[in-house]
């Protein structure tokens, strides 16, 4: 019996998000095409016969430019250090940048094996895959390589494999019913903000932001709504029109599929209320960024 903590780290849209949710079986990660989704880290477990794995799912590693992004690269690599095994995940199908040349030079700061990831290989033609392969094995001693899709599950499974062997000997660290460390309030925010990210323009979602005011359930009567109320916050006035759409209709869409998804996910009814406010400057607020989640940076900026 094996069990222990895997991180999973990487760049910006490498993937990550979508091979946990791959690997628990549970939507924990909310997915998006566009850049710096996750803004924390992010716990899920998946149990074997052989075993737990642990996996810490953190932000894309990227240059900082706000207090909040410090945070995020931070939480990255502070979870890759305390992990019994880093997973250094990959987009296979694009080309390597500085970037990923940043990535490997960070890797000799880290005592732990360290398990390649190649991800998306279903958008690589196959005679490519070995050339990628030789060249990444040639920068840094990989542990193992694994080639995978998480969005298709290819491989996946064998990964699982590959790094439960890896994780020291031991019980499970967690009840077999224990799925993530995420409260119930962050999965519904997450899910609103995944909405947000899905249906709005691809310059709101570095400057929005959703958190939960108010949470009312009745603990007594199951079939009782579950009332969330939420903020969705912008950094601009000129934001809040988008996102509140011509006669509330963009609203309306997010808190229709939000409210869907969230349903699904805690398998009862939900009454979802969201509301757009204006906050300056958020991502450089302290208290903002605790209420979201973040750690405390220990960086000096």
């Amino acid at each position: 019996m094996r069990s222990g903590f895997v991180s999973l780290l990487g760049r910006p849209n490498a993937g990550k998000s979508t091979l946990l949710n791959r690997m628990v079986g549970a939507h924990l990660a909310i997915v998006s095409d566009k850049p710096q989704t996750t803004r924390t880290r992010i716990l899920g477990a998946k149990n074997l016969p052989e075993g737990q794995i642990l996996f810490l799912d953190t932000p894309g590693v990227h240059r900082p430019m706000h207090r909040m992004n410090v945070r995020m690269v931070d939480a990255a690599i502070g979870a890759a250090r305390e992990a019994d095994v880093v997973a250094l995940v990959i987009d296979a199908s694009e080309d390597v940048g500085r970037g990923t040349e940043f990535l490997l030079g960070l890797l000799p700061q880290i005592s732990q094996p360290v398990v390649l990831v190649l991800n998306k290989i279903d958008r690589l033609k196959k005679h490519k895959l070995l050339p990628i392969i030789e060249w990444f094995s040639g920068k840094y001693a990989f542990a193992d390589v694994v080639p995978v899709s998480a969005a298709d599950g290819d491989n996946v499974e064998t990964l699982a494999q590959v790094l439960l062997a890896h994780l020291p000997e031991g019980p499970p660290l967690y009840p077999d019913d224990y799925l993530t460390d995420q409260s119930s309030r962050v999965l519904a925010a997450e899910m609103v903000r995944e909405q947000v990210l899905a249906l709005t323009r691809a310059e709101l979602p570095f400057t929005t932001a959703v958190v939960v005011d108010r949470w009312e359930e009745d603990e007594e009567d199951e079939e009782a709504p579950l009332a969330i109320y939420c903020s969705i916050l912008v950094e601009e006035p000129s934001q809040k029109p988008i996102i509140v759409g011509r006669g509330g209709e963009m609203i309306k869409a997010i808190g229709t599929a939000a409210r869907q998804q969230i349903e699904a996910f805690f398998e009862r009814r939900v009454y979802l209320d969201l509301h757009v406010k204006v906050k300056e400057d958020w991502r450089e607020s302290d208290r903002t960024l605790d209420d979201l989640g973040l750690p405390q940076t220990k960086r000096k900026r």
